[in-house]
């Protein structure tokens, strides 16, 4: 049985944005909301694997260094591309695409950004790295470094619901959740806790 740690990473300087596959740099307070969720895992983390973007590779082999295991980054869980959305606000997306982010948040099933990716392409890639996974490492423990999107949807597929159900995921920065895996089986353990909540319950 495969058991997986999947973070996201920390808050970003400029603000909230889509940064889908534009480069963003941690804040200071990011790095310390990753850094507390690594020191709950450390112990037990076999490999980290890692979006290539930097904030989540760079914490993730920082601390692979640290602790002398592999880390390996890998593009399936890397953050959705939004195409023409990419590094604009809320607000500036609604003033060039009236009404499209609220039917969005909503349900982006069928949907696409101008010249991104849509959520069916986001669901296969990560459905694909799932299982990869829990063939190639069973026994192991994992630590996945990714982003919003990617981490909800991967979480929505092995607790087997649809895309719809993306939305209703809360995920805030260095949100923290847990799965266990086998080839034709798997199940959430906890989603989107903090290290404050899982100290002392033994997990």
């Amino acid at each position: 049985m495969l058991t997986v740690d999947m973070l996201r990473h920390g808050a970003l300087q400029g603000g909230v944005k889509y940064r889908g596959r534009v480069e963003g740099l941690l804040t200071q307070e990011g790095w310390a909301q990753m850094e507390r969720v690594w020191q709950q895992v450390n112990d037990v983390v076999d490999l980290i694997i890692t979006s290539p973007l930097l904030r989540c590779a760079e914490p993730a082999q920082a601390w692979a260094q640290q602790k002398a295991i592999p880390c390996l980054m890998d593009e399936r869980i890397a953050e959705m591309h939004y195409g023409a959305w990419e590094d604009k606000s809320h607000e500036e997306i609604e003033i060039e695409w009236p009404g499209m982010l609220e039917k969005w948040r909503a349900n982006p099933e069928g949907m696409r950004p101008p010249g991104g990716e849509s959520p069916e392409e986001l669901h296969a890639r990560v459905v694909d790295f799932w299982r990869d996974i829990t063939t190639r490492y069973a026994g192991k423990h994992l630590l996945v470094v990714a982003h919003s999107g990617s981490t909800r949807m991967l979480i929505a597929h092995i607790q087997g619901k649809p895309i719809a159900y993306t939305r209703e995921i809360e995920m805030p920065y260095a949100c923290w959740s847990r799965a266990s895996g086998m080839a034709g089986k798997s199940r959430m353990l906890f989603v989107n806790q903090s290290p404050i909540d899982r100290e002392g319950d033994g997990e």
